[in-house]
């Protein structure tokens, strides 16, 4: 997709992604990762809007953000306790921050944001050296589904009601393990696009990525109540550790 960047996103969907994604309860991801935090502090890469930061920092935590568009991060700023985190913009992959965490997390498919193999390799790799001994990188993703294309592409109705509706257009590449997509919201007044690139992983990918960033898998689950991850799964939630003697 030209003209494509990694603030692309964020910058076009800034000012409607809480509403659209109202329906996502923070609590189960706040639990888990409070119990993997220790004392803290935590970095969250794709910090946004500050969906899961701000209650993370309600609980007690120093929290600590990484993002591409200040357009979310402005969102952020804006509601009570948005401003007391601290935020490094720059791309997700390259973990620019100067100091070690205990916990660095990943939620909702925002790994896959990361639009190349070599850059998903580096993020796993800058993580693993920011990750202090015996700490936790928690990662968030769905489970490919390629079935779900007719043809490489697909359209599916997100939202509808009288006089608008929202739709999700998309393309498949399997060579490049990459989707372009459009959300397309039409109205009386006019069309909006929300452009979204993602290069989606298998599970079994990301371990290996992990393997080759000195980090091991320590669990992994079908989601953020930590029920059983099978074959049935739609998404995971994978939490890989950096050694002690890494």
């Amino acid at each position: 997709m030209d003209r494509y960047g990694p603030e692309t996103y964020g910058e076009r969907i800034a000012d409607v992604y809480d509403e659209w994604h109202r329906a996502m309860d923070p609590t189960d991801t706040v639990e888990v990762l409070v119990s993997l935090a220790g004392s803290g502090p935590v970095l969250e890469l794709g910090v946004g809007t500050g969906r899961i930061a701000i209650p993370l920092a309600e609980r007690g935590l120093e929290v600590h953000g990484i993002d591409a568009s200040p357009a979310m991060v402005e969102r952020m700023r804006a509601k009570p306790g948005g401003g007391g985190i601290e935020v490094t913009f720059g791309h997700l992959a390259d973990v620019a921050v100067d100091r070690s965490f205990p916990l660095i997390f990943i939620a909702f498919n925002t790994f896959f944001a990361l639009v190349t193999q070599d850059d998903q390799v580096r993020c796993f790799a800058n993580v693993a050296r920011r990750l202090e001994p015996g700490g936790c990188f928690a990662m968030e993703g769905f489970v490919p589904d390629v079935a779900r294309f007719d043809r490489g592409q697909r359209v599916s109705v997100m939202n509808m009601d009288v006089d608008r509706v929202r739709l999700d257009v998309s393309q498949h590449h399997p060579v490049d393990q990459r989707v372009d997509a459009q959300h397309v919201v039409l109205s009386p007044s006019g069309v909006r696009l929300v452009p979204v690139v993602l290069r989606y992983a298998w599970p079994s990918e990301l371990d290996l990525m992990a393997r080759l960033a000195g980090l091991r898998l320590r669990d992994r689950w079908g989601g953020w109540n930590r029920e059983p991850f099978d074959e049935d799964s739609a998404k995971h939630v994978s939490v890989y550790e950096r050694p002690a003697s890494f």
